[in-house]
């Protein structure tokens, strides 16, 4: 179980952090709605020569990737918004130290500090 919020976050600085998070989130769904997706579809109605499929095929494939990546973020933001609801935001998931003002600075949806994110082997959170 983790830690409440540790006395190294005030109300002010979680507030911060919560309003990072909403406006990530925010520019995500932006991003994932854009103009892209609809002339991806667009194009897949268009009549297209072999030369250009091999082309288009691989922007759907970017957009695509790039959504997936998008929805595991948003999940991860997700995660993070309700850390805060549950006053567990700021503590590593695995040590259950305060994770550095610093690194939620850069990566507000973090669930390790530095120490465990590098065991983890993975720098997404």
């Amino acid at each position: 179980m983790a830690k409440t919020i540790s006395k190294h976050l005030t109300k002010a600085q979680v507030n911060h952090y919560k309003r990072m998070l909403e406006e990530k989130a925010v520019e995500l769904r932006k991003n994932m709605l854009a103009p892209a997706a609809a002339s991806i579809v667009a194009r897949r109605e268009e009549p297209v020569d072999v030369a250009d499929l091999s082309t288009q095929s691989h922007e759907e494939w970017i957009f695509l990737n790039r959504n997936s990546l998008d929805m595991s973020l948003l999940r991860q933001i997700k995660d993070a918004l309700l850390r805060i609801e549950e006053q567990s935001y700021g503590i590593c998931q695995s040590c259950e130290t305060p994770i550095s003002i610093k690194r939620l600075e850069a990566v507000p949806w973090a669930t390790y500090c530095i120490s465990c994110q590098e065991r983890q082997g993975s720098w997404h959170n």
